[in-house]
């Protein structure tokens, strides 16, 4: 029989992510996947971030059986017992022998024959340890689900076993004990191991009628009034979607465009995807909004989400930008880690290391300097990241604010506030949004990605 259309293509993304870098969000929604039919589409997705997800505990399990360390296992072979080991675990609908036949198939169509016999018997000893197979079926099922943990052990908590349990780096697990004490810690791990709710922010009245004729089901969002999240359907495949007036985006995104307020004249600085270019311009129709992104292929695609008319769109460095125009308003949403958001993208766990912050936040500061030489005077500057480190927060805004004299750190809580009293902000806990005058948020706290925002005032 043919190997899956779902597991073919699950494979090839899994294996360029792992050799080229690539993000598995944007391979899942490339032109090369389209024809995929819903279901196939669905298992794809499904495998791709629950491989990327549990990782490092498939790969224990694989090392407990294996006769081959697994550094000197080829990207392929190894690619195709993650797949199947995961689907054994993990996915209660998938027949085993399916799971275990395609990856030895894999295995084949990779041209890597001379390790169909290991594969094939790795696999056999997982499935054949009996009772302690079926009981490790149950414990993953329980943390994919966000259960308590069955293992008497789980209230134990120590970062280490945090970082086991849940599959994540121990160095992040231990920064973010030390940053936000080990219970928060412990819920962001778990929140990242689930399916995130995909929320909408819905730009014209017909498009919830629409999306219910095309059997979407929508529910109010959690932390702002206009947004929804999606109960049930699909809806990258409704016009709507399609024609540029649902947009999928976090809640937490949401707020931060928010938090720009309302100007006669708005700069953002790292525009694409256009999320929030497209809140901020369709809140403010009748000001001169520019939005700038660095790579001119993404700015293309800035175009097609942000289409309102009033919005001019640069390819530029935002380190350099080449205007001298100064703005009422100025968000600053800078390239960043991407901690707050490993639910949605996974593999950023494994690629992220420790020094790479120190190269980020260089640059988040570059960013940032250059968009406050384009703040008018009594103008407001915004900036985020969707980043959990301190260094790529707190610690930029701060040096930032040594360099630039003539500005202040504005307080969150007063914007908060005014978006309560507006009827925007639903959340009710105010007081579990802030940092201090920051806007904070956490996954597994608040229902959505982990976010940062600053709000720097011109004086």
């Amino acid at each position: 029989m043919p190997i899956s259309p779902a597991r073919v293509a699950a494979y090839e993304i899994l294996l360029r992510v792992e050799q080229q870098n690539s993000y598995a969000s944007e391979l899942l929604h490339s032109t090369r996947y389209q024809t995929l039919s819903g279901l196939d589409h669905g298992l794809a997705t499904e495998v791709v971030l629950g491989v990327l997800r549990w990782r490092s505990l498939l790969d224990s399990e694989i090392a407990q059986v294996s006769s081959t360390l697994l550094p000197k296992l080829d990207r392929e072979v190894l690619t195709s017992l993650r797949m199947a080991v995961y689907q054994l675990l993990f996915l209660e609908r998938v027949p085993g022998h399916a799971a275990v036949d395609d990856s030895v198939d894999l295995v084949k169509r990779a041209r890597k024959r001379s390790a169909v016999p290991f594969v094939n018997a790795l696999l056999r000893k997982i499935t054949g340890s009996g009772e302690r197979f079926e009981s490790l079926r149950q414990e993953m099922r329980l943390r994919a689900a966000g259960a308590e943990s069955a293992d008497p052990r789980a209230e134990e908590e120590s970062a280490d076993r945090l970082a086991q349990r849940y599959a994540h780096p121990l160095w992040l697990v231990e920064r973010w004990a030390g940053s936000y004490g080990m219970e928060r810690a412990r819920a962001i791990c778990r929140h990242d191991q689930q399916v995130p709710v995909t929320a909408l922010r819905l730009r014209d009245a017909e498009a919830a009628r629409e999306l219910a004729d095309a059997d979407v089901l929508l529910r109010p969002g959690h932390l702002l009034s206009r947004a929804w999240t999606v109960e049930s359907g699909d809806v990258t495949h409704t016009a709507a979607f399609r024609q540029g007036r649902v947009a999928i985006q976090d809640e937490a995104s949401q707020l931060v465009a928010l938090l720009v307020g309302r100007a006669n004249s708005i700069l953002d600085c790292c525009a694409a995807p256009g999320g929030k270019t497209a809140l901020i311009a369709d809140r403010n129709p009748n000001s001169r909004i520019t939005a700038v992104d660095l790579h001119p292929n993404r700015a293309l695609q800035l175009r097609r989400l942000a289409n309102n008319s009033n919005v001019r769109i640069i390819a530029a460095d935002a380190r350099a930008l080449p205007f001298n125009a100064t703005f009422d308003a100025v968000l600053t949403d800078v390239p960043c880690s991407g901690t707050g958001t490993l639910s949605r993208n996974p593999e950023i766990k494994w690629k992220l290391q420790p020094e790479d912050l120190g190269e980020l936040q260089t640059r988040q500061l570059a960013i940032l300097s250059s968009a406050m030489e384009r703040v008018a005077s009594g103008g407001r500057l915004v900036y985020s990241t969707c980043s959990l480190e301190s260094e790529e927060n707190e610690a930029v805004v701060d040096n930032a604010l040594k360099n630039h004299q003539g500005f202040r750190l504005g307080d969150c809580r007063m914007d908060l506030e005014e978006l309560r009293s507006g009827g925007e902000l639903a959340w009710p806990d105010l007081d579990s949004l802030l940092s201090g005058p920051y806007l904070r948020t956490i996954p597994g706290l608040h229902p959505c990605d982990g976010f940062f925002a600053a709000v720097l005032k011109k004086i």
